[in-house]
């Protein structure tokens, strides 16, 4: 029997095969799950998500993870698709407009630091809110979120990103609590390391940041399919005691102090 023979969910984020959502979304139909993908109209316009919709026969439903109404459309969507609740949910929702326009961390446009945050922090509580208020998830379900150690360390370029995975992790948390308490739902976040992605291409020193991270992690960069080994044991039935937690999937750098030494 495959790990997810029978569970049913929702994929955010799919933009292209450079996305980790999109090797999620393709490891778990692997291991026996159905799914709905996701993205905002003008993701959907100008990425590749029809061809994985095409490869994994999985339906496709316009969403801004920003808008609660849209977040109800989708959720109804899929619980209708699926003909009722659902197992578990894939949130890879991130973007800086300070970022994708060269505003430094120390000079932002501030209407831009709260779209940021919006898109990249709010949009998780958002949609646990609408998952919730909707009792869309089944017991024991899974939802997983993506980070970056960037909330817990300084990464230069990483702007106010950083400030956003901090408040995505802590919503995942203080939600954690909630939704399992009540009805068994587990909620994790999975610090990924650095990966060339459409979306991480645009932060400034992205190549050094991969660089440095693989050589100074024990067992080099996880990459995007590493991820998705990873994001697939969450949602399974082997991690059901296992939420509120920020696991970092990066090769062992989290621990590392770099120093000169390790390169000897």
């Amino acid at each position: 029997m495959k790990l997810l023979e029978g569970k049913k969910g929702l994929i955010f984020g799919a933009l292209n095969d450079k996305s980790i959502a999109w090797k999620v979304a393709e490891a778990v139909c692997e291991q026996g799950a159905g799914i709905v993908l996701t993205n905002t109209p003008l993701a959907l316009r100008m990425g590749e998500t029809a061809a994985l919709a095409e490869a994994t026969g999985s339906p496709v439903i316009a969403a801004d993870a920003t808008s609660v109404q849209d977040l109800e459309a989708l959720v109804d969507g899929t619980m209708a698709h699926f003909g009722g609740p659902f197992d578990f949910v894939l949130h890879a929702v991130g973007m800086s407009p300070n970022i994708r326009k060269g505003r430094p961390y120390e000079d932002p446009n501030y209407d831009f630091f709260m779209k940021t945050l919006d898109i990249s922090a709010l949009s998780l509580h958002k949609l646990l809110g609408t998952l919730y208020r909707k009792d869309a998830l089944r017991e024991w379900g899974s939802v997983v979120a993506l980070t970056y150690i960037a909330a817990d360390r300084v990464m230069p370029g990483y702007n106010d990103m950083a400030d956003a995975k901090a408040m995505l992790q802590s919503v995942a948390r203080n939600f954690g609590m909630v939704y399992g308490k009540s009805r068994h739902v587990r909620i994790n976040t999975v610090s990924q390391s650095p990966t060339p992605t459409t979306a991480g291409s645009g932060i400034k020193g992205m190549d050094r940041m991969l660089g440095c991270a693989d050589a100074y992690s024990p067992l080099g960069n996880a990459t995007a399919e590493d991820c998705a080994s990873l994001v697939t044991a969450l949602f399974s039935d082997l991690t059901r005691k296992v939420t509120m937690q920020n696991i970092y999937n990066d090769g062992g750098f989290c621990a590392v102090l770099p120093n000169p030494m390790y390169d000897e």
